[in-house]
C-alpha cells in the first residue's frame, strides 16, 4: 500500500525533457512509481487533474537561518513550492560561533535574520547547528560554512592578514564544518570581516573544501564598477582551489553594468570550457536588499559593531565618510555612488524608527530636516545597525539574458524579518513561473523547472533529489501553469502566491489544497544520496544555448 498517491497530473521530472501524464506513488518518503496508478490503494490519495507534478523547488540562496528555527511552519518559502533551502549564505551566518562572536553577529545580521527574544542559541559548531535543524522545520536545508563567521571566530572584526597559527585555526574549523554536514564555502566579500581576507587566504581555506568534494559559494567583491574584475577574481579563486564555484544572486545591477550581461555570459562560458565548474543562482527581481550599513566603507565596519556605531557618530569623520559613500562608491556599496533615491528603508530594528519604513532615504531625509548622507548614518547608529533596506539598482535586460543560461539557478536571496522585506522573499518562484515563463517566455515551462530542481540538485551533489523518479526523496509539488503567479509587492510583501495548491516534503503534505498544513517534515541535508539515473538535459524550450 502506497503513503501517498498523486494522480492525474502532468509530471515534469525535473531533468528539462517533456512532461508525461502519469500518476505518482510514495512511500516512506520516497517516491515508488511513476505511471499508471490504477489499482493501487493509498493512505492519501491527491487528485493533481490540470496540474504540473514536479519536484519540490531548491531554494539556492536562502536567509533563513534563524527564521526556520523561529518559525519553523516557514510559510513564506513552503506556499512557494520550496522543499530545500541553502543556508550559511554570504559569508555570514551563526555556525559556527563563539561566546564572543555570537553578540556581533546578533548586531551585524538583524536586518537579515532578526533577533529573536527568548531564542535558543545553545548551539555553536556546524554540526550542532544542523541537529537542531533535525528536530523539525517545514522544508529540507542544507548549509554553507560562512568564511566571514569562521574569521569572526578566530580573529574578530580585524582588518589584517592571518597569521600562520591563526589560518591553521580557521583550516581546522573549515575541515570540522565539512565533516559536520556542510556543502561548501561561502563569502561575503562586500561585508566585513570578509571583505578583508584576500585571494590567498581563500584559496587556502577552500582546499578541505575540494577534500570533501565541496563546492566554493561567492558573494564577490564588487557587482557594480569593477563587477568584471570580481567575477574573474572569483573564478581565478576556485580554479586555483580545484573545487566548483557558484556566483551567489549573479547579477549586473547599477547604470555602469547596463547591457553587458552576454560579456558575463561569455566569461562564464569560456572558464566552463576550461574546466572549472562555474553555475550561478538570481532571482526575478531588479531591486536588491541588504542591511542599511553595507553603503559603509571597509574601514568603518572594523572592530566590530560598537566601534561603527562609535564611528558613526563622530562629526570629524563624516566629510572623509561622505565623499567616499557619495563621491567615490565605497567597497561596501560596489564601487558606486549612493543614489539615496533608490534605496528604500524596510525594516528597523527599533520601534521608533518604524515611520521610516517604505521611504527612501532621499524622503526620510526630507521629513527630518537633514541631508540623505547624514541621516542614514544617524539611523544606523541609532538602530546600532539594525536597519534593512531595498535598492532598486537592478537592469531587467541583463536579468532576462542571463536567465536563460546552462549554469543558471534560482535562488531567492528572501529577508523574512522586517515590516516590509523585499517580496522576493514570498514570490520568487512563482515569479519565474508566471511572469518569465507564462507571460514573457523568457523559459520554457520545462527549463524553468530544471533550473529549480535537477540542476540545483546536481551542484548540491544530491543525486537522489531534485527529479521525480523512482528512488528519489519525495518532495513535490503541484502547481497550475495557467495561474501561478506572485503576488507579494513591494508595498504588501507577505502575500501568498496563487496556483499551488500542493507541496510535499520527504513525503508528507505541508501545503494541501492551498492551505498551510502546520507539519513540519523537513531536517538537514547532509552530502550524499543514493545514486539515481544521470540527469540528461533535453535541449527543449527557449534556453539561449539550449541544455549542455
Amino acid at each position: 500500500m502506497l503513503d501517498l498517491l498523486v494522480r492525474g497530473g502532468l509530471v515534469l521530472d525535473g531533468r528539462g525533457g517533456p512532461g508525461q501524464q502519469a500518476d505518482v506513488g510514495v512511500v516512506d518518503g520516497r517516491i515508488a512509481m511513476v505511471g499508471d496508478g490504477r489499482g493501487q490503494s493509498a493512505a492519501v490519495s491527491v487528485d493533481a487533474e490540470g496540474l504540473v507534478v514536479a519536484p519540490g523547488f531548491i531554494d539556492m540562496h536562502a536567509h533563513s537561518d534563524l527564521q526556520l528555527l523561529a518559525e519553523p511552519s516557514h510559510e513564506a518559502k513552503v506556499r512557494q513550492g520550496v522543499t530545500l533551502e541553502v543556508l550559511g549564505q554570504d559569508g555570514l551566518s551563526y555556525a559556527p560561533v563563539t561566546d564572543e562572536t555570537l553578540p556581533q553577529l546578533q548586531d551585524q545580521l538583524a536586518a537579515w535574520n532578526g533577533n529573536p527574544p527568548g531564542f535558543d542559541w545553545s548551539w555553536r559548531s556546524v554540526g550542532e547547528y544542523l541537529d537542531r535543524l533535525d528536530e523539525g522545520i517545514a522544508v529540507n536545508a542544507a548549509y554553507l560554512i560562512p568564511h566571514g563567521s569562521v574569521r569572526m571566530a578566530v580573529m574578530g572584526v580585524e582588518d589584517r592578514p592571518p597569521s600562520t597559527a591563526e589560518l591553521d585555526e580557521m583550516l581546522a574549523l573549515v575541515g570540522q564544518g565539512m565533516a559536520e554536514g556542510a556543502f561548501g564555502l561561502s563569502t561575503g566579500l562586500t561585508y566585513a570581516p570578509g571583505m578583508y581576507a584576500d585571494d590567498d587566504e581563500l584559496v587556502a581555506l577552500l582546499k578541505p573544501v575540494a577534500a570533501f568534494g565541496g563546492y566554493y559559494c561567492t558573494h564577490h567583491r564588487n557587482y557594480g564598477s569593477r563587477a568584471f574584475a570580481a567575477y574573474a577574481e572569483a573564478i581565478d579563486i576556485a580554479r586555483r582551489a580545484g573545487v566548483g564555484l557558484q556566483l551567489s544572486h549573479c547579477l549586473l545591477p547599477f547604470p555602469v553594468n547596463r547591457g553587458r550581461a552576454p560579456e558575463l555570459a561569455a566569461m562564464i562560458d569560456g572558464a566552463r570550457a576550461e574546466g572549472v565548474d562555474v553555475t550561478f543562482d538570481a532571482y526575478p527581481y531588479t531591486a536588491g536588499s541588504t542591511y542599511l550599513h553595507a553603503f559603509l566603507p571597509g574601514w568603518m565596519s572594523a572592530g566590530g559593531t560598537a566601534e561603527t556605531v562609535e564611528r558613526l557618530r563622530r562629526t570629524d569623520l563624516r566629510p572623509r565618510l561622505r565623499v567616499e559613500v557619495e563621491e567615490v562608491g565605497s567597497d561596501g556599496f560596489n564601487g558606486v555612488p549612493v543614489d539615496w533615491n533608490v534605496v528604500v528603508i524596510s525594516g528597523t530594528r527599533h520601534e521608533r524608527n518604524g515611520r521610516w519604513v517604505g521611504l527612501s532615504v532621499a524622503e526620510a531625509a526630507t521629513t527630518a530636516g537633514q541631508s540623505p548622507f547624514d541621516f542614514a548614518c544617524d539611523l544606523v547608529a541609532d538602530e546600532e545597525l539594525g536597519t534593512a533596506c531595498v535598492m532598486h539598482v537592478g537592469n531587467e535586460d541583463n536579468n532576462r539574458f542571463l536567465m536563460t543560461h546552462a549554469a543558471a539557478m534560482v535562488g531567492s536571496d528572501g529577508i523574512l524579518v522586517g515590516q516590509r522585506p523585499h517580496p522576493r522573499a514570498w514570490g520568487c518562484f512563482p515569479r519565474v513561473l508566471g511572469t518569465y515563463v507564462r507571460e514573457l517566455g523568457v523559459l520554457s515551462l520545462e527549463a524553468a523547472v530544471a533550473q529549480m530542481t535537477s540542476r540545483a540538485a546536481a551542484r548540491l551533489g544530491l543525486h537522489d533529489r531534485g527529479v521525480v523518479a523512482a528512488g528519489a526523496v519525495a518532495d513535490l509539488v503541484c502547481f497550475d501553469p495557467e495561474t501561478v503567479a506572485d503576488r507579494a509587492t513591494y508595498e504588501s510583501p507577505r502575500q501568498a502566491p496563487a496556483g499551488i495548491p500542493h507541496v510535499f516534503v520527504n513525503g508528507r503534505a505541508v501545503v494541501a489544497d492551498g492551505r498551510l498544513v502546520g507539519d513540519l517534515p523537513g531536517r538537514s541535508v547532509r552530502p550524499g544520496g543514493a545514486p539515481l539515473p544521470p540527469v540528461v538535459y533535453q535541449p527543449v524550450g527557449r534556453d539561449r544555448e539550449g541544455w549542455r
